[in-house]
């Protein structure tokens, strides 16, 4: 019986349903299942009694039962409930803290679930802990053909100012602000002119800032970037000020889910922002490094020589 059941699970990972559910511990419930009959029927055979009768003997050894098959039991309910739920797959991408996991699934069994982590380190974790606790499956992400962008460069917020004329006149050799240029422009026009405020005043009427152009044109980069997905969100964005300078996130999908490719464009991206972020008179917030405080350290040093020198 043991073979057959061995066989049929076999002939069934050649299934692409199989993939969808966790056949395995469904399998290793059924032997489980077929090993109790068949002890009991034996048990009776030699006895000489009725399977029957013994069973209702069994009522008093419940609790012990239940104590030593506790984790098959629970294994096979919560195998079920996966399937029932489209909760995991073979080869799912499963991420859960609690238990170290990280990585792809390659088995489900009657007790256990293990998962291949990325640095090939295998985690087994309970079945009936992917029920009780709560787990990350990135299936979805797979599936959808899109990953997602989520990170953000910290601008030196004494670096934010409005744009002068010399400043318009070199953004507007950019194609990607040009459209962005003219339409501000007109807008920011017309409102100064219903309100008539004195313009030589910064405090009066509205004005284009280099922060909010290279908004615009990190927007526009990405609509027209072609690994970025246009379907899906996408979007620039200011975060809340933090002692580490105002956060710029950008916000986007790509056109592939591999790995790899994800983090190479992501970079390409990146790369590109960085090298720009001077064009629009700003600059990055960064932490001082050894060299920066050494040559604060030098300068202070050589202040008192030049001006005893100078005396």
């Amino acid at each position: 019986l043991f073979s057959l059941l061995d066989i049929l699970l076999d002939l069934s990972h050649q299934l692409a349903v199989a993939t969808q559910l966790p056949l395995r511990g469904i399998f290793q419930g059924t032997k489980l299942l077929a090993a109790i009959i068949i002890g009991i029927l034996m048990i009776s055979l030699l006895m000489g009694q009725s399977p029957i009768f013994l069973i209702s003997g069994l009522g008093a050894m419940a609790a012990v039962l239940m104590l030593v098959f506790k984790d098959p039991i629970l294994g096979l309910v919560a195998g079920i409930q996966l399937s029932a739920n489209d909760m995991l797959h073979l080869g799912d991408w499963l991420e859960m803290p609690k238990y170290g996991a990280d990585g792809a699934v390659i088995d489900i069994g009657l007790t256990t679930v293990k998962v291949r982590n990325w640095d090939n380190t295998i985690t087994t974790i309970p079945t009936y802990a992917l029920v009780s606790d709560s787990f990350k499956n990135w299936r979805g992400m797979s599936e959808s053909g899109g990953r997602r962008i989520k990170r953000s460069l910290n601008i030196d917020t004494t670096s934010i100012r409005f744009l002068s004329e010399a400043d318009l006149t070199s953004l507007q050799r950019s194609a990607l602000l040009q459209p962005y240029l003219h339409d501000k422009t007109l807008e920011i026009a017309r409102y100064n002119q219903q309100v008539q405020s004195d313009l030589s005043s910064p405090l009066n009427g509205r004005r284009m800032t280099n922060l909010g152009t290279l908004r615009a044109y990190l927007q526009a980069y990405l609509t027209q970037h072609p690994r970025i997905r246009k379907d899906m969100t996408l979007m620039v964005r200011q975060l809340a000020p933090t002692p580490d300078g105002l956060p710029i996130e950008i916000y986007a999908f790509t056109n592939t889910v591999v790995w790899a490719e994800y983090e190479a464009i992501q970079a390409d991206i990146f790369d590109h922002t960085f090298a720009v972020i001077e064009q629009f008179g700003l600059r990055i917030h960064q932490t001082p490094t050894g060299t920066d405080v050494r040559a604060i350290a030098h300068h202070l040093t050589a202040a008192p020589s030049r001006n005893l020198t100078a005396d």
